[in-house]
Parts: C-alpha cells; structure tokens; sequence
C-alpha cells in the first residue's frame, strides 16, 4: 500500500521484472483472486437459492484476504506513531460493516481498496521502470586490452585507466576519452540526441553509448560503477523519494481530513441516534467514514509526479525532485547564461582580414606557428582554422599582449590591437569588434598584414529556441559575464532583447531575483560562476550533467547533452505534468465534497460510495500516468555540427575589397 494513503508501502523487489504479469505480483494476484471470490459469492446470493453459506463464506474470504493487505499496516502506524491514516478509515469501516452484518459490502470496501492500492504501486512501479531502464544501458561486461592480451571483465572491475575495446554494436561501460580509432557514436538513449555523433581519438565518451561502426580504444575515465550515466541514476532516484510541493499539499489536506472526518462520523451517529432509528444514523456514519476517504487525492500526485519524471529522462531531462518538476511547470521567464549555454563555449574563427601582399593562408600560417606556442585561450581556435602551419623560432610571449617570432626570416608579431596598431585596418577591426569578435592583429616586420576575427558562436538551434519560446510565451533573459558589445552582438542573433553583461557571479544571482519579482524564473547554465545564480533561482538548469560540478550541484533539473532545443520541450512536458496535477487534485476534492452529502441523507448506501470512491482511484492514477506521455520531436541541429564556414576579407588602403 502507499505511504501517501497513510499505510505502510509494502516493500518493492528492486529485482521485479518489469514487464512480469500480475500474475506474479502477491499484491495484484491477492485482490484478483479475492475478486473472483466476491464475485462468485454475489452469483451465488443472488442467482441460486439455497446457496446462503456458500456465499458467505467466500464474502469472509474475499474480506480476509483483501484486508491482509492494509489492516496490519495501519494498526501499526496507530499504534507506534499515532497515525490516523487512510488505511486506519477503511479498517474501521469494514470492521463496521462487518458488526451491522453487512458482510459483502465489508468484503466489496476491501477488496475495491486493496486492488486500488495494488494498481496504485504497479502505476509506480510503471512510471519508475523508466527510470530503472537507464541502468540496462550499461552492460554487465567489458572488453578491455591489457598486456597485450584482450579479456572480458565485470563492468564492476573497471577502474580509471583501463583500456577499453569497443567494436560496431557494442555499448560503452563506463566513460572514457578515445585513444584509437574513428566511429560515430549512438547517445540518443543518454542525452536524447538523435543523430549520432562522430569521434576520435582525444574526445570524450560517456557510458551508455553506442558504437556505430569501426573498433575504437577508449580510457577509461572512471569507474564502472561510478560514471555519469550512473550519476544520472542516482539524480533521477532522488525524485522518487520527493512528491512534491503540491503533494504535500495534499497531505496537509489529508492530514486534518482524517481526524475531521472521524469526527464527523461520531456525530452523525450520536446526533442521528437522538433523533431517529440509531441503526440507521451508525451505517450512514460508516458510510461517512468511506465518502470522506482522500486516498484519491494522496495518490494522484505522487504517481502523476513520479510518471511524469521517467518520461523526462527518457529525453535526456533529469529532474531532481517532485518540486522541481512542478515548480518547472510553472516558470514563465528563462534567464540564460551565454557562455556554453547559447553559445558553443568553442572560439571559433569567423572572419579573416588581409592587407595587400599578404593571403589569407599565409595570415592563418603565420598566427598559428606563433600561437602553437601559447598558452592563450583562443590560440586553439587560430591552429585549428589554419590550412598548414610553419615553424617558428625565438620565440617571445608578452603576456596579456601577444606573441613574436621569426618565421622565413621575418619578425612576425600577433596580438591584440591594443598592443599592434591596426593600421588600414582600423575600420574593418571595429566592425568585428562591434560583432562581438575578439580580434587578432598580425604583423610582419612590424607593418600590419592581417586581422583574425575569433568568437564564441552561437549553438545552431539557439535562434529557433530563443523563438519557440518567446512564441510561447516566455520571457528571455541573457546574463553573461562578457563584455556588453559581444552580448548584445549575440544576442541580436538569436533574437534575445533583454541583456544583461558584465555580471559578477553575484550579479547573476541578483538579476535572476530581480526577475523573480515579475514570475517565476528558470535559469540555465552551465559553468562554475553560474552556481548561485542555479541555486537561487526557483528552478536552476544545468546545461549539460557533464559540466561543472558546482552548476550540477546547484540546479535543480539538468540536461544530460547539450542541444538548447530540449528546453522547451521541457518546459512543455512539466507545464503539462502541472496541469494533469491540478486535475487530479480538483477531482479528487469534487469527489469528497459530493459524496459526503448524499452519505449522510443516505441516498448512497455502503456499497455504492465504496464503488464510487475506489473507482475514482483508479481514474486518478490513469489521468496521473498520462504524464509519463512524450511526443517524439524532430531531429533537431546537433551539438557537433562544425562551425560556420570562416569568411575572409581582404581590405586595401583601409577598406574591405571583399569576402573569400
């Protein structure tokens, strides 16, 4: 039975097959069979005379049996804590029946509440098989290559350091950093992400993952039982044990509900029994006691919630706790961080500026035989773009300026234009600054021959994402601790007005309180200097369970990949949970409300509020699962997609001639 109905849950096998019938549930086959007994008893009572014994025997029966099933748990939450739970009510009920000789309605209120609860745990049961099916994505085995020699271990042997052989088909135990060979990998099940993406040797793999072709050797980077898809298990195990802000509601509903109905019950016996027959007055009080039950209204949430959190992570969606998922439900403002969040957190070259006399091959060279040696963050960005790289000798770095050296005999300098003047090609730098480039100025012989534009590009979804969602209605909001003319500059790309640049990590967590006042926000970010800004904000959004520890930490949802456009899908599928939520708890309420009267002035009897109320149950958890509904979406732009195209311009006497 559910905790959330006041009785002691009956203990779940870790190990039950998912898909495993009824049939081998004890807590389904119980009341099943219970059932057929009750109902055998009423065929018997009312088509067969003379069968009076027959029928009342199954009645006991069928009561025992279905009330094995809750009476010892809410006994013993009586008598060790005090607790007048649900269970508590239809035990007393029953028991009344029973004393007023109304043995089959005892036996019916048993059976339709243990076989309610009973369908309540494979409800969740169902909605946590989501859930449990993240840990089959790890294999129980591992092929790793020691010595020479390849063998077959326990996914529980890996430690960091071994050397994993992955062959075409085969799934990755653990995460790891590629050392050999080139495949592309299938982590649709671990980040949602549809398209596989390609490899080699030096990037990252995470556990679960599929290879699609080819043999790669992988390192691993962690153990077997402790990866991120493990880590991601655990996050979503978290929410299992949190019902939720609005759950709790509910309890404090049922919570004075109880009592208050034991009273209301008391009453009408005694004021009944004053005034009329007291036979009468105690069933109709009985009938109270079952009316007034909110097993409907405890159970709806928690399994509406839970439901709702398996679907989730089925789309790379890990959301921490019941309160998350609500609260996420009902955000309307998005603040987000720029840096690895919108934008690839990959500098990039964009653009190439060149003077006469000099190309742009030999400006990407040269730039990059100095930068080689660097240790600046966009020296990446320049080797990469650059179609050969010579060597360079007496080399000199000037820090927090740039970089000299003699290439072919020439003094080559790069660095930035506050420290080499860009001579004609002044206008043409600003016009990249204003774009929100950092710029690269090349010397040679100390005479200007190039500008190197680098930048921070956008993800290729976030303009479809930042539209989506302003389209739906969300509020967007930039917080970025760059620049005011980068993030403007960015930001008018992806269709963002309202900015907000320069901030300290402080600053970030009081500009999401500053929109906090206006509705509930959502922030999403991905970096260290975004934890308070995570952790403050009603709902914190971790780009990426891969990112910085702080900003995993401090979120309160995180996303397992890296593709933007999971967020309005999120938003979507939470936004609905809460509604589901919200129609679970008014009909549970209208059901209470409606039937108390018609118990009292008995125009329901015993049997058919027990009918009404428990077959309520079921619709509830019904309409609860369909949270754990997801459409399937388009193909959206990949992570991985390669950078735009870089563009080269060539300007002549301080004026751009054209773009190559």
């Amino acid at each position: 039975m559910s905790a959330a109905c006041g009785c002691e849950a009956s203990e779940q096998t870790v190990d039950r097959q998912e898909h495993a019938g009824w049939w081998a549930d004890r807590a389904m086959l119980i009341p099943a069979v219970s059932g057929v007994a009750l109902l055998v008893g009423l065929c018997l009572e009312w088509f067969i005379p003379g069968t009076g014994l027959a029928a009342t025997i199954l009645f006991w029966l069928a009561l025992v049996a279905c009330a094995s099933q809750f009476v010892p748990g809410a006994m013993r939450g009586l008598f060790t804590s005090g607790r007048l739970g649900i269970g508590l009510l239809m035990t007393i009920s029953a028991t009344g029946a029973v004393i007023l000789g109304f043995i089959e309605e005892a036996a019916a209120l048993a059976f339709l509440y243990s076989i309610a609860e009973a369908l309540e745990d494979r409800a969740m049961d169902k909605a946590r098989s989501g859930l449990r099916a993240l840990l089959s994505l790890i294999p129980t085995n591992a092929t790793v290559v020691a010595a020479g020699t390849i063998r077959t271990i326990p996914v529980e042997s890996l430690v960091p350091g071994d050397l994993l052989n992955l062959v075409a088909g085969e799934r990755l135990a653990t995460d790891g950093v590629v050392v050999s060979g080139h495949s592309s990998l299938d982590v649709s099940a671990i980040t949602g992400e549809s398209i596989p993406v390609a490899v080699e040797p030096g990037d990252q793999v995470l556990a679960g993952s599929i290879n699609t072709s080819g043999v790669l050797e992988v390192e691993a980077t962690a153990a077997g039982t402790d990866n991120s898809l493990t880590a991601v298990v655990e996050l979503v195990e978290q929410a299992q044990h949190d019902k939720g802000q609005r759950a709790r509601i509910a309890d404090r509903i049922a919570r004075p509900l109880v009592p208050g109905v034991l009273i209301l019950a008391v009453l009408v016996a005694v004021l009944g029994a004053l005034l009329d027959d007291p036979g009468v007055w105690i069933e109709r009080a009985l009938v109270v006691l079952v009316a007034a039950s909110p097993c409907a209204l405890a159970i709806s949430v928690p399994v509406t919630v839970v439901s709702g959190i398996g679907a989730a992570s089925k789309f790379g969606v890990i959301i921490k706790s019941g309160v998350a998922f609500e609260r996420l439900g009902g955000i309307r403002h998005v603040a987000l961080d720029k840096t690895g969040t919108l934008t690839r957190n990959q500098p990039t070259v964009i653009e190439v500026l060149t003077t006469d006399g000099s190309s742009q091959t030999e400006v990407l060279g040269w730039a990059a035989a100095l930068e080689i040696h660097s240790t600046h963050p966009l020296a990446a960005a320049i080797i990469t773009a650059a179609p050969h790289t010579p060597v360079a000798r007496q080399i000199e770095e000037t820090a927090g300026h740039g970089i000299t050296g003699i290439i072919d005999g020439a003094r080559i300098s790069v660095g930035s234009p506050r420290w080499l003047r860009p001579g004609s090609l002044t206008g043409p730098v600003q016009e990249l600054e204003d774009r929100g480039m950092t710029v690269v100025i090349v010397h040679r012989e100390d005479q200007p021959v190039g500008a190197i534009g680098v930048r921070d590009e956008l993800r290729p979804e976030t303009a479809d994402v930042i539209q989506e969602l302003t389209e739906t209605g969300y509020g967007v909001t930039m917080l970025t601790g760059d620049n005011t003319r980068t993030a403007n500059a960015l930001a008018l790309e992806a269709g963002i007005d309202d900015v907000r640049a320069e901030l300290h990590p402080e600053g970030k967590a009081h500009a999401v309180a500053e929109l906090q006042e206006h509705g509930p926000v959502a922030m999403i970010g991905d970096g260290i200097n975004d934890a308070p800004a995570l952790a403050s904000a009603p709902i914190g959004i971790a780009m990426g369970a891969k990112g910085a520890d702080a900003a995993v930490e401090s979120a309160d949802v995180a996303f397992t990949g890296h593709d933007l456009s999971v967020l309005p899908r999120a938003l979507q599928h939470a936004s609905r949970g809460r509604r589901i939520i919200n129609q679970n708890i008014v009909l549970s309420l209208a059901i209470i409300v409606g039937l108390l009267p018609l118990a009292i002035t008995g125009v329901l009897g015993l049997a058919s509020v027990v009918l009404v109320h428990e077959l309520a149950e079921v619709i509830v958890i019904a309409n609860g699962l369909r949270a754990g509904r997801t459409k399937a979406t388009t193909s959206s732009p990949h992570p991985g997609i390669p950078a735009e195209s870089i563009s080269t311009t060539t300007a002549h006497a301080g004026s751009q001639s054209g773009a190559s």
